[in-house]
């Protein structure tokens, strides 16, 4: 709490007082709303001073399912659609020369969410055990 404070100070929001707010848009929502017609998983990163990738694999799903990438702050820097199809794509830490076929994350640290299009219960059960093909995993940088 005592970080959501500190933010909300930051965001100008007042002590003792009702602030205004923006109007929530996409460009001004920092927080993802859950939905209750979707199937999520998290993988958490930290490069920390790590010589290594991230090997990032989304499994097949038939319906809507997205590979969404978030830093540090929150910001989303990269999503990719998987609808009906299988992706597989390495996470780079800051500062790393691009390479075909991956993504540099902005920031050391951050979240990568899968979300899948999943309304009834066993529509869920079913984005579970598609789960079971996902993967985020560290691999050594050779050289």
């Amino acid at each position: 709490m005592d970080r959501a404070m500190a933010t909300l100070a930051e965001r100008g929001v007042a002590l003792h007082a009702f602030t205004t707010p923006q109007r929530v848009t996409p460009q001004t929502q920092s927080v993802v709303r859950s939905s209750p017609d979707l199937y999520y998983a998290l993988c958490r990163y930290d490069f920390g001073d790590r010589a290594a990738r991230l090997a990032v694999r989304m499994g097949h799903w038939p319906d809507y399912q997205s590979l969404a990438f978030f830093d540090a702050r929150t910001d989303n820097f990269a999503t990719l659609r998987g609808t009906g199809r299988r992706i597989a794509i390495r996470l780079l830490p800051p500062r790393s020369a691009p390479e075909e076929g991956a993504i540099v994350s902005p920031t050391t640290r951050g979240v990568i969410l899968i979300r899948r299009l999943a309304p009834t219960a066993e529509r869920f059960a079913a984005a579970a055990e598609a789960g079971k093909a996902d993967a985020c995993t560290f691999e050594p940088v050779s050289g």
